[in-house]
């Protein structure tokens, strides 16, 4: 179908007040629209959204590196949800033709129940998305006061997003303000880069007491066997963090934070 036709289809759809024909272009705004009670209007979305379970089901229009922007306005969308920082340039010519889109780009774990409330008010399930909004919040507040005020030293902790290369997190990266709200001292918080390239001398250097790793495979965690005189070695703490909780920026991500919180609890008690 020529991008004509779908431009001729697209005007012939008709105008809703309220958004009903969704696409979404991140796992995250995936799990966003269901968090708040909207994911029964759902028609398309990306390669890797694959939470909750039915959404497999759907048509896939795009990926992390590029849009299908004719199978998207196959879809007759009457709202695109996508990854500000991300894919706004990826949208150029689909938003030229007038398709409206929201704009997902959370910094911080609060802003996240902004944008869930914004989200709500523009599909017209304020209330739902607003329990939701005050849900997370109240469980972010709560790891807070469990987990965040504790007297002495910190846990030195290292955060591994990636190997190889030797990847971290670092400034307002989740992974990085999680180990800051469990109470942790981010080994890498001082880094220039969100995520900075880590070289092995760096870290044995500062000894961290923890290894996080945010993968499913044990296997991954491996290579620091071969210094056993390193502190998160020597004590047995190598953990893994879900990766799909941690990295979406979704109410899910505070299971991770939690997961890390027990972590730094587990070193702190030991």
């Amino acid at each position: 179908m020529s991008k004509y036709w779908l431009w001729l289809l697209l005007l012939a759809a008709p105008v809703l007040a309220t958004p009903q024909r969704l696409i979404t272009l991140t796992p995250h705004l995936t799990e966003l629209v269901y968090a708040i009670g909207a994911g029964d209007r759902l028609v398309a979305t990306d390669d890797w959204s694959d939470y909750p379970p039915e959404v497999k089901r759907l048509p896939k229009v795009a990926n992390f590196r590029s849009i299908n922007s004719e199978a998207l306005l196959a879809q007759r969308p009457d709202l695109i949800l996508a990854w500000r920082s991300v894919q706004s340039s990826m949208l150029s010519s689909v938003t030229v033709l007038g398709v409206p889109v929201f704009y997902s780009d959370p910094t911080r774990f609060e802003s996240l129940a902004d944008e869930m409330r914004a989200l709500g008010k523009q599909l017209d399930v304020e209330t739902q998305a607003n329990q939701a909004a005050d849900a997370f919040l109240a469980r972010l507040a709560s790891l807070r006061q469990r987990y965040g005020h504790h007297a002495g030293p910190k846990v030195r902790v290292f955060y591994q997003l990636w190997y190889p290369p030797l990847t971290s997190a670092s400034g307002v990266a989740w992974a990085a303000q999680a180990i800051e709200l469990c109470g942790g001292e981010n080994i890498m918080a001082n880094s220039s880069a969100p995520y900075p390239q880590v070289g092995m001398e760096e870290v044995l250097a500062r000894n961290p007491q923890l290894i996080l790793a945010g993968t499913h495979h044990s296997e991954e965690l491996d290579h620091w066997r071969k210094w056993p005189n390193l502190d998160a070695v020597k004590q047995h703490h190598l953990v893994l963090i879900n990766p799909d909780e941690l990295h979406r920026f979704t109410p899910r991500a505070l299971n991770a934070v939690e997961a890390i919180c027990k972590a730094i609890d587990a070193v702190r008690h030991r």
